[in-house]
C-alpha cells in the first residue's frame, strides 16, 4: 500500500475506511458486543469494516432467548386496563415469560379486584420505585401509554438498559411508535430477535451539593456519595435550569471542558439529548435532531438577549452549570421533569453524555419512524399545497 503524496499511511488508510463507509455510515456507532440488559445486544454487521456499526442499520439479537420482560404501564387511565390485561396473558400464558409489574399498578381496584385476572397477576413479580433493584432480572421491556412511560423506564435503570417496546397509547406518542392493534406478531417478532434499534443517547448529571443534608429529596433510586454531597443519574430527555418561583432572572454561568464559555440570564437553560430536542427544546425554539447524532443540545429559556441562539455541541463534552456569583436568586433543577430540587451559591451540575443508552425497538427503522413522528405528531411543514398553474395562466 503506497499513500498518496503529503500524506501518512495512517492518514491514508483513515481516508481509505471513511470513503469506503461513505455517507450513510458513521463513526460513532457503539462496538458490537455491546449488550442491552442481561441478554440483549447488537446483531454483528459482516460487511462492517474494523466492527464500526451504521447507526441507521442496527438490529437487535439476543445472547439467550428472552425469560423475563417488564410491563409499564400508564397509572391512574381506564383506557389502558384492557389492553394491559391481555397483554399480560399473552405474556405469562402463550409465551411463558416471567412478568415484572410494579407494585403500585397492582393496586388499582379496577385489576385488584377483577377475580378473572386474579390467577395471572399470582404470576407476576413486582417491585417498588426506588427501593428494588430490577437491573439484572428484565430481558426487555414494554411501555404502555405515552412518551412518558419511555422515561420512566429510563428512570429504573441506572445502569444498562434492556430494549425498550413502546405501544401508543397515550396521548401524543412521539417515542411510542407502535400500535396495539397486532401486539401478538409484533411482540413475536422481537422474542425472535428481529427487530431494528436506534439508540437514545441518555446524560449523566452529577450534582455536587455544598450542603449535602438537603440532599434527602434526591435519595433513592440514584448512584449515591452522601459522604461527598454527591448523586449521580441518567437522563434521557433533558436537564432543565430555571429561576423557580423567584421574580429575578435566572442568572447561571455554564462552563464547557472547564472554560466559561457564557453566562445564562433569562428563564433558564435547557440542556437535552437528541432525543429531549423534540420535547421542551423545540418548545424554546431549538432544532430537532435526529437520535442518531451524537450531540448535546443548549437552549436558553427566554433569554433577555437577541443574540442568545440555541447551540450544540458534540457527545462526550463535559458541561457545567452554576449560579453566578452575582445572582440575586437561587436556580431550581429537574431531570426529565423529575426530581425538582434548588440549587444555591457553591452547587453545581455537571453533565456528560452517558455510557448506556437507551435501546428504542423501531417499528420500521429509525429514520422512517422519526419523520413519521414528526409529520404525525408535530406536523412538521404541513401546509396548504399551491394551486397548478395551467400553461394560459403561465403567461399572465
Amino acid at each position: 500500500f503506497c499513500p498518496p503524496k503529503g500524506r501518512t499511511v495512517k492518514q491514508a488508510e483513515r481516508h481509505t475506511l471513511q470513503t469506503f463507509l461513505g455517507r450513510t455510515q458513521s463513526l460513532h456507532g457503539p462496538s458490537p458486543v455491546t449488550t442491552f440488559g442481561p441478554k440483549a445486544c447488537m446483531l454483528q454487521n459482516p460487511h462492517a469494516v474494523m466492527h464500526i456499526q451504521d447507526p441507521a442499520s442496527q438490529r437487535l439479537t439476543w445472547n439467550k432467548p428472552p425469560k423475563s420482560v417488564l410491563v409499564i404501564k400508564k397509572i391512574r387511565d381506564a383506557s389502558l386496563l384492557q389492553p394491559f390485561k391481555e397483554l399480560c396473558t399473552f405474556l405469562t400464558e402463550a409465551k411463558n415469560l416471567i412478568v415484572y409489574v410494579e407494585k403500585k399498578v397492582l393496586e388499582d381496584p379496577a385489576i385488584s379486584g377483577d377475580e378473572n385476572f386474579g390467577a395471572i397477576t399470582k404470576k407476576f413479580c413486582t417491585f417498588r420505585e426506588d427501593l428494588d433493584d430490577i437491573s439484572n432480572c428484565v430481558d426487555f421491556i414494554i411501555c404502555l401509554g405515552g412518551d412518558g412511560t419511555l422515561l420512566y423506564a429510563s428512570s429504573l435503570f441506572q445502569g444498562s438498559v434492556p430494549p425498550v417496546m413502546a405501544f401508543h397509547l397515550g396521548s401524543l406518542g412521539f417515542l411510542t411508535p407502535f400500535k396495539f392493534d397486532t401486539y401478538k406478531s409484533q411482540v413475536t417478532q422481537i422474542i425472535e430477535g428481529n427487530a431494528a434499534i436506534v439508540l437514545r443517547s441518555r446524560l449523566k448529571v452529577r450534582v455536587l451539593k455544598e450542603n449535602w443534608e438537603k440532599m434527602t429529596e434526591f435519595r433513592g433510586g440514584l448512584t449515591e456519595e452522601v459522604n461527598t454531597g454527591c448523586v449521580c443519574f441518567q437522563v434521557l430527555n433533558e436537564v432543565v435550569v430555571d429561576r423557580g418561583p423567584s421574580s429575578y432572572l435566572s442568572n447561571v454561568d455554564l462552563f464547557l471542558d472547564g472554560h466559561l464559555i457564557t453566562t445564562v440570564q433569562g428563564d433558564g437553560v435547557i440542556v437535552s439529548t437528541p432525543t429531549g430536542s423534540t420535547a421542551y427544546a423545540v418548545a424554546a425554539g431549538a432544532s430537532m435532531i435526529h437520535p442518531n447524532v451524537p450531540a448535546i443540545m443548549i437552549t436558553p429559556i427566554c433569554p433577555h438577549s437577541l443574540s442568545f441562539r440555541p447551540i450544540v455541541v458534540p457527545a462526550g463534552v463535559e458541561l457545567k452549570i452554576m449560579l453566578s456569583r452575582d445572582a440575586r436568586n437561587t436556580a431550581w433543577v429537574s431531570f426529565d421533569g423529575r426530581k425538582r430540587q434548588e440549587i444555591c451559591h457553591g452547587d453545581s451540575i455537571t453533565i456528560t453524555t452517558s455510557c448506556f443508552p437507551v435501546p428504542s425497538i423501531c417499528f420500521r427503522d429509525p429514520v422512517n419512524d422519526w419523520f413519521e413522528s414528526l409529520a404525525q405528531c408535530l406536523h412538521w411543514n404541513v401546509r396548504k399545497k399551491q394551486n397548478y398553474l395551467s400553461s394560459e395562466e403561465d403567461e399572465f
